[in-house]
Parts: C-alpha cells; sequence; structure tokens
C-alpha cells in the first residue's frame, strides 16, 4: 500500500543532537479567540486564598487545553507543509516490534489451528444481536482469547524483509500497543493470580508479579479478568514523528476493539475501567520499573534508551456476558492496585533500538492529557444494544475467527467494482453505537464494539460515496450522536439537503448532502494517493475537538482517538464479513480548503472550512474500502514492507 506520508518534510528543522544547546524553529499557531504561552505550571505561595487557587487551578487547566490544541494544530498535514517528521528511515535502528521482559518466565498458551475452525464457533454477524453463553476462564479460553485478538496472524516476506501482521490492526504495521494480562490463578497456566505481558510472537504470557489471592474476589466480579494497555511512542515515532501521538492512540482504539470482539466470541462482555487514573495503570503493569524519562525542550537525536518506556493507556475489565449485579468501588481498587509497586517484578525490559529520536511534544502532550483517578464516576453495566440487520445476505457466513484473523488492509483497489446499497446500509448499521433502539437516538455506546467505551459517542463519519450500486455518488453524512444534529446541521452549508438517501432504514441516521463525483477530492484530500478514490466509498471520521475538552476535560484527547480506532476496526471487519477489503489511511490534510477550493464547488469549500476551522471539528482517520475482484481475478498486488503498510 502506499506509504501514509511523506518522509521528509520541506521546511522540516534541524535535529539537534546531545548536548547542543542551539533552539529549534518552531511553527507558531494563533487559534480563534486566544494565543499560546509555554507549557509550564507553579506552585502558589502560602498566602493564596481560595478564590485566588481556584483561579490558578482554572488557568492551569486553560494551559493544558491551549497545549492539546497548540498540538493538534502543529501536526496537520497542509496542503504544502507536511507535519514535522524524520528526514528518511533509519532502518538500522528500526524499532524491534516485540517487547520481552528478560529473564521472566514464560507460560505457553495454546497454540489452536489456523485451518480448521470448530463446529460451535459463533458467526461473526450473529455477535451483533445477542453474546453467546459465557465460557468459564482456563488456559484454553485464555488461549483462545489472546489468538483471536492480539496475536500475529501472518507472515509476509519478500526477497529483502520478513516481517509479521497481527489480529489487530496498526499504523505503519509498527505495533506500538503492549498488552498485559491481570488474572486470577487459572489452571495449567498459573496456580496463583498473577500480572503477566503478552508476547505475541510466542503467543506465551511472560509473569511479572504475583498478586495477593484476594484481589479479584474482593474487588471485581467472579470469573472476571483485567487487560492492561499501554504505547510505546517510540516505535511509532521512528517514522511518523511528531504525529505519532494522535497513530499511537488510534491505535489502542484498534486494541479495544480487537479485545472487545475476540471476548464477544466466548460469551465475555468487556468495559474500559475509566475512572482509574494514569497512576493506577502504571502500578497496576508494572510500568513503574522503567526510569524517569527526562523530556527535553526540543527534537533531540542520539541514544536515549529511556524513550523506549511504556506509557499506561487503560484497563479493560472482561467479565461473563448477562452479568449486570455487580459494582466497582474505584476507591477501594485504586488503594489495592497502588500496592501493586511493593510485589516482586520480574523481568527487565528488552532494547528496541540502539539511537533514537526524541520528538519532545509527543511525551509533553501526554503529560498533559493523563488522567488522574476520577471518584465521581460510577461503575455500570449497559444493556447489550443489539444492531440493525438490514441485508443478512451480504455476509458471507465467515465464523468470529475467520474474520478477525483473515482481515487484511488492502494495498491496492481496482477502481471499478462497487457494492450494493443494502450491503451499504447494513456496514453503516454495525457503525452505530447505540444498535437498533426502538425509540431511542444514537448516543450511548450499548453496541459491539463499542460498548467497551463509557462515554457517549463523539465521532461522526463524513462519506465519499464513490460506487455503491444504487446510491448516487456524493458526500453523505452518518450522524452516530443524534443530539449533534442541529449542531452539526447549523455548522454546514445551508444548501445541504440533508436528505435520507433512497432505501435507507428509518433507524439508520445517514443523509444525504450534496450530489458530485467526488474521488478526484477524496484523493486529493488523502495526500494525493490513488486508493483514496479507487474504492467503493471513502470516510472520514470528525469529532468536536475544543468543546469535547472543555467539557470532559484535556484527558479525552486520546480517547477521541480511541473512538476513531474502534469505528475503524469495525469497518476493517465489516469489509471482510461481506467479501470485501478496507485500508486506512493516516495521511490526510487536516485543514482540506485549499485543496477543496481548486476541485470541487464553493458550497463544499465552505461547509468543510466551518467544519474544521471555525467549529473545532476535525477529521481524524481514512477509511477506504473495495472490492477483492483483483485478487481473485489473478491480479498481483504490490505487498511492501511493514514500514509502508498502514494496519497489516
Amino acid at each position: 500500500m502506499p506509504p501514509s506520508l511523506p518522509l521528509r518534510n520541506p521546511s522540516l528543522p534541524f535535529i539537534h543532537f546531545r548536548p547542543s544547546t542551539s533552539l529549534i524553529r518552531t511553527r507558531s499557531f494563533q487559534p480563534p479567540l486566544m494565543s499560546f504561552s509555554s507549557f509550564s505550571s507553579s506552585s502558589s505561595s502560602s498566602t493564596t486564598n481560595p478564590e485566588q487557587q481556584q483561579k490558578q487551578n482554572q488557568n492551569i487547566d486553560e494551559n493544558k487545553l491551549t497545549h492539546v490544541l497548540k498540538y493538534h494544530n502543529q501536526t496537520k498535514h497542509a496542503f504544502n507543509n507536511y507535519a514535522r517528521g524524520p528526514h528518511g528511515l533509519d532502518w538500522a535502528n528500526q524499532p524491534n516490534p516485540f517487547r520481552r521482559y528478560l529473564s521472566s518466565p514464560l507460560l505457553s498458551l495454546e497454540h489452536l489451528p489456523t485451518q480448521k475452525t470448530p463446529e460451535n464457533e459463533p458467526l461473526y454477524s450473529s455477535l451483533f444481536l445477542s453474546l453467546p453463553s459465557p465460557k468459564p476462564i482456563s488456559k484454553s479460553t485464555i488461549s483462545q482469547f489472546l489468538y483471536d485478538s492480539l496475536a500475529l496472524s501472518a507472515w509476509k516476506a519478500t526477497s529483502f524483509s520478513t516481517w509479521s501482521l497481527r489480529v489487530n490492526p496498526s499504523s505503519g504495521n509498527l505495533h506500538p500497543t503492549e498488552a498485559y494480562i491481570i488474572a486470577p490463578a487459572i489452571e495449567s497456566l498459573s496456580d496463583t493470580s498473577l500480572v503477566a505481558h503478552y508476547a505475541p510472537k510466542e503467543h506465551s504470557l511472560e509473569l511479572r508479579a504475583q498478586i495477593p489471592s484476594g484481589f479479584f474476589s474482593k474487588l471485581l466480579p467472579a470469573n472476571s479478568f483485567l487487560v492492561g494497555l499501554s504505547s510505546i511512542f517510540w516505535r511509532e515515532a521512528w517514522k511518523y514523528g511528531e504525529r505519532a501521538f494522535r497513530y499511537c492512540n488510534h491505535d489502542v482504539g484498534h486494541a479495544i476493539a480487537a479485545v472487545t470482539m475476540a471476548a464477544a466470541g466466548l460469551g465475555w462482555d468487556v468495559k474500559v475501567l475509566d475512572s482509574l487514573g494514569c497512576e493506577e495503570l502504571k502500578s497496576l503493569m508494572g510500568l513503574h520499573v522503567f526510569p524517569e524519562f527526562e523530556i527535553p525542550s526540543k527534537p533531540v537525536k542520539g541514544k536515549i534508551p529511556e524513550i523506549e518506556f511504556e506509557h499506561p493507556d487503560c484497563v479493560i475489565l472482561v467479565y461473563p456476558s448477562g452479568n449486570n449485579g455487580f459494582d466497582v468501588d474505584y476507591k477501594e481498587l485504586s488503594s489495592a492496585i497502588l500496592q501493586f509497586n511493593k510485589l516482586e517484578w520480574v523481568g527487565k525490559p528488552n532494547s528496541l533500538s540502539k539511537e533514537h529520536i526524541c520528538w519532545d511534544v509527543i511525551y509533553r502532550t501526554a503529560e498533559v492529557v493523563k488522567k488522574p483517578l476520577t471518584l465521581g464516576d460510577r461503575f455500570s453495566v449497559e444493556p447489550f444494544g443489539r444492531s440493525g440487520v438490514y441485508s443478512e445476505a451480504s455476509y458471507k457466513g465467515f465464523t468470529v475467527r475467520e474474520v478477525v484473523r483473515k482481515r487484511r488492509s488492502a494495498v491496492d483497489m481496482d477502481g471499478v467494482t462497487g457494492i450494493e446499497r443494502d450491503t451499504f446500509y447494513q456496514i453503516l448499521a454495525h457503525c452505530l453505537p447505540s444498535g437498533c433502539q426502538t425509540g431511542e437516538k444514537q448516543r450511548r455506546q450499548l453496541a459491539l464494539p463499542f460498548r467497551a467505551l463509557p462515554w457517549d459517542a463523539e465521532v461522526h463519519a463524513a462519506l465519499f460515496v464513490h460506487r455503491v450500486v444504487g446510491l448516487p455518488q456524493g458526500l453523505y453524512f452518518l450522524v452516530r450522536n443524534e443530539n449533534h444534529f442541529d449542531e452539526l446541521k447549523k455548522a454546514m452549508n445551508p444548501d445541504f439537503v440533508w436528505a435520507k438517501p433512497e432505501g435507507c432504514p428509518d433507524d439508520l441516521p445517514l443523509y444525504e448532502l450534496l450530489r458530485y463525483d467526488c474521488r478526484q477530492v477524496s484523493k486529493q484530500l488523502s495526500c494525493h494517493q490513488d486508493i483514496a478514490s479507487d474504492g467503493c466509498f471513502s470516510l472520514g471520521m470528525l469529532a468536536r475537538l475544543e468543546p469535547t475538552l472543555r467539557e470532559k476535560n484535556v484527558w479525552m484527547y486520546p480517547r477521541l482517538f480511541w473512538e476513531t480506532g474502534v469505528l475503524g476496526q469495525v469497518l476493517y471487519l465489516e469489509a471482510h464479513a461481506v467479501g470485501i477489503s478496507a485500508t486506512g489511511i493516516g495521511c490526510f490534510f487536516d485543514d482540506p480548503g485549499k485543496v477543496l477550493v481548486i476541485t470541487i464547488a464553493l458550497r463544499v469549500v465552505v461547509w468543510w472550512q466551518l467544519f474544521v476551522v471555525n467549529v473545532a471539528y476535525v477529521a481524524e482517520f481514512m477509511l477506504r474500502m473495495n472490492s477483492i475482484q483483483e485478487i481473485k481475478k489473478g491480479v498481483q498486488c504490490k505487498r511492501l514492507p511493514p514500514s509502508v503498510v498502514w494496519g497489516g
């Protein structure tokens, strides 16, 4: 597949080598109604009164918001100026894609058959209607769970390179996401409760620590366990530079969705325990063992081994479906987890590269958006949201495993074949957060796999329809939170028709905005890549940025990317399940007004500029779909090394 972004920015400033003291040039950015200052905080004096303290806290929050907005704007791609990245790929220092904890005991998992599918394996499409009866936690089910979510799915090779693909997609196939299993004793695997790191290459668990036996029985529901996710920013920054923080969090969303779907196949439900803070997550996964990382004041290059640390992202509770009668006391859970620092942690993390480039803004932004413990939030198990069935015949009868393990990122599209309108509607039905709820607007995340996320939907989808049989080419919009409908409509051009497309189900909030051949526009928006216009449709995900951060705090910034990652994974799986393929394109022009002026009517220009710039909605991810007829016809696809494959 084409590279996700050019490797060199024409205006890229020099990277400084330690211990250089020269200054680095940075791009200035001035948003509407505010200006930026450097990110800093200072302690208050002892004479500060409560009113002054409250005002100071508000200023600190405003500084954090300012920093996040500055990062987001600094890492946008513009028509003539890409976000800052490396001058080229330093192949000698490409990060090792496999984290290992040296000297940790290795607990082997069962290697499942790749060709034969068990007869009782549920069909992929059935999971969106109801979950099967839950299976007990055992070595067999834990093995299957990881095999169908975060394991290797294939090996690829050229004459000069060999690389692996995984069940969970990743930008550039670089896989910054690491996973941990925190579980009670499991027969034939571990006699004690444990924290273990998942090693996908070996399909094994690396024992990191043994935890008190009462941890699960006192604090969490019966027959449950935890999955922790963390990110190694360096893996992604090696190729993508400053923009890597976006991609790492998008990959977290992919992993959340992969975990959710694999759990569903076993009759297990999931929920991100989002009231826990960064310190709790660090203690839970044993990430405190990494040395403290002092963030430099500018990008630097050299031997910086501490840059290979893991940033804690989230922890997911996995529990039997249908078990609604439990609560999670976050205060008690936090107190117990913080004691994990006193456990005996085994294993030394392996080295990933000899030399590094540190893009300081990534690590400053990660610090700014760290979430604290929030005790005011209450854990709740939401009712299962059954998704709509508009065209069950669209699916090819694949099982869950056949879909999740055989999913691939498309590398070429034929630019000819289309899909049926009913298939298009069925795919979008599984993109809705609330499922098919009679009389209920789309808002709450109740359906698979969105039910893992504990906030209302924030991400919408703008669609360029190219080749859908029975549907005019043009611009369409899928409203995933109908409470935003009036705001969306007001933000866009008043000439947009907002009409229900022909044959569109009443409970699918899809709207036709403008009839137009958008293929050239779609291509130019995606850094001039043909793959964006050669598919059946192109989909851009949009979210409120500043309003969401003001309403819910700055730590929602990475979570918006998690949501786009979950939605992207749904589209990947749906594409394979109906017999087509999808691919993600991370390179797109964030503020594409200049491109649109050249290529399309003024009405669309006005909409996009208002929608993205003035109202602060942002397009975060482009996902393309098309037929795999070219493969069936024997056309050879161009398979590129892992550095240029988006999702594997």
